[in-house]
């Protein structure tokens, strides 16, 4: 009966021991997930939460098994909300340290320089991962640039951080402005900057053309700005087809070609460039500028300068069929 009651209690430490491993191994051991997933765990939601929802998604085998090896396994940690990246096969532990680290999945949304606020609207509304509806924001408002968001967040909040960082940008860019720039405040700076935007694609040219554009300002000419023209008829959006002579000569707040001065309001989102490119301008005494046929502009001090310089575009306009 004796070595009965050891064969019993041995087969029973077997046992244990093997429920004991199990246990600890389960937290170790490659899970089910066949692919990799992405968990958005909502917040103030706990663990026991988060293990119902890693069980939906095929992450773990058992909400119960992950709950008690967590509890156990996981020193009293906690864990975030946020949307996470699961790798394909990830351990209990492997998703408990990922849950309890908080590095979400970071989505970002894309403003490039010169996007009008219209373009800017459209692509926040197009965005399905943001919710929320937003109105059109004021034109010149916006800081081109990639902005982070999370799964699930208000539109509004985004465009928020947008308005922010052009508010702080312009602050500091003001600050340090130079003495020699036109712009007499930081809404004049934004004005002649989404003008250079999109007068030239060309970075290293936008001192120039503001240096340009400054000098036709203290002579009270005209600017004569192609994309003034085009941003009453499209709110900035492409025109798609020439500029008509009755809208060159359109008298409105915006046509540079029919008034002297700035137009009442910015024509795009400038960026940081072409805003330091106004308050830092280049020293010149051009007066004008038209393209070289490569991309970029040529520029001259006189008119008929300018003249010679737009004959010879023309030729290359003509070589090219345009004409």
């Amino acid at each position: 009966m004796r070595r009965l009651g050891y064969g019993i209690l041995l087969i029973g430490l077997a046992v244990a021991a093997f429920v004991a491993f199990r246990f600890v191994h389960g937290w170790t051991e490659a899970g089910p997930a066949t692919r990799d997933m992405t968990v958005v765990v909502p917040d103030g939601a706990t663990i026991a939460d988060a293990a119902l929802l890693l069980k939906r998604e095929g992450a773990v085998r058992s909400a119960d098994a992950f709950l008690t090896r967590a509890k156990i396994f996981g020193r009293g940690k906690s864990i975030k909300a946020g949307e996470f990246l699961i790798p394909k096969g990830a351990s209990n532990s492997d998703i408990f340290r990922i849950l309890g680290g908080g590095k979400t999945l970071t989505r970002f949304v894309t403003i490039p320089e010169g996007m009008p606020s219209i373009l800017v609207h459209e692509r926040l509304m197009a965005n399905e991962e943001l919710t929320g509806d937003i109105a059109v924001p004021a034109e010149g408002s916006v800081l081109p640039d990639s902005y982070a968001f999370d799964k699930g967040e208000s539109r509004a909040a985004v465009l928020g951080r947008m308005q922010d960082a052009m508010d702080k940008a312009l602050a500091k860019l003001w600050a340090e402005r130079a003495p020699d720039t036109v712009a007499r405040t930081p809404k004049e700076a934004v004005i002649l900057a989404s003008i250079v935007e999109k007068e030239t694609g060309v970075p290293s040219e936008r001192p120039m053309v503001a240096g340009v554009y400054g000098n036709r300002l203290k002579a009270r000419m005209m600017l004569q700005a192609d994309p003034t023209i085009i941003y009453p008829i499209t709110k900035g959006k492409p025109l798609g087809r020439r500029i008509k002579k009755s809208e060159i000569a359109a008298v409105n707040d915006y046509n540079t070609y029919a008034m002297t001065g700035l137009p009442k309001g910015p024509i795009a989102n400038p960026g940081r460039l072409s805003i330091l490119a106004v308050l830092h301008p280049a020293e010149t005494k051009a007066l004008y500028f038209v393209a070289d046929g490569k991309g970029g502009h040529i520029f001259a001090d006189t008119l008929q300068e300018h003249n010679e310089n737009v004959r010879k575009w023309f030729e290359i306009r003509r070589a090219r069929g345009e004409l």
